[in-house]
């Protein structure tokens, strides 16, 4: 599913795969490989896949277009991502609006993505639970249940569960990018 997604939108920007590799610094032996469903990207591949073609990262993931204004808690679209210790539940309908919204969990000692990365607009993450580390840019992080952080998403980012328990938290992306 995720390399059918990839490709399509692919031919839909009538971008090459050899493109697509000078963009995202992957082969075009792997992107084949991936349109092909014979391997899975990483979540930091898929990022950069997924920057390079304009798309949120959910965008390979979402079934449909929701039109409604609610979510309710037994229709969110759920995703645990190739090679990743990492749950997504999309909040917000779907990607075709100014923000999107999800809720995260991530197993201790598991981590976000193997290099920060980042992506245009802000976003404000919220821990439900557990204890996050976070490195922006340069700075460093460590938030407690309840606690919030604000920041320019273009800076590279990082999350890491460095609790004992599972970590669960709420992120807003303005554009949607994830």
């Amino acid at each position: 599913m995720i390399g059918e997604r990839i490709r399509h939108r692919r031919n839909e920007i009538k971008m090459s795969m050899k493109v697509l590799a000078e963009k995202t610094g992957l082969t075009s032996g792997f992107i084949s490989q991936v349109e092909r469903e014979l391997a899975e990207p990483s979540i930091t591949s898929l990022r950069k896949i997924a920057e390079a073609l304009g798309v949120a990262v959910f965008y390979f993931f979402t079934e449909k277009k929701n039109t409604g204004i609610v979510v309710r808690n037994n229709k969110r679209q759920s995703r645990n991502f190739p090679k990743s210790h990492l749950t997504y539940e999309l909040l917000s309908p779907d990607l075709n609006r100014q923000m999107e919204m999800f809720m995260a969990s991530l197993e201790p000692g598991a981590e976000t993505c193997d290099e920060p990365l980042s992506h245009n607009g802000e976003e404000v993450t919220h821990v439900l639970e557990g204890t996050m580390w976070i490195k922006i840019g340069k700075d460093e992080y460590t938030l407690e249940t309840g606690d919030t952080i604000y920041y320019f998403s273009s800076m590279p980012h990082k999350i890491v569960n460095t609790g004992s328990i599972m970590l669960r938290f709420i992120s807003t992306i303005t554009p949607p990018a994830f």
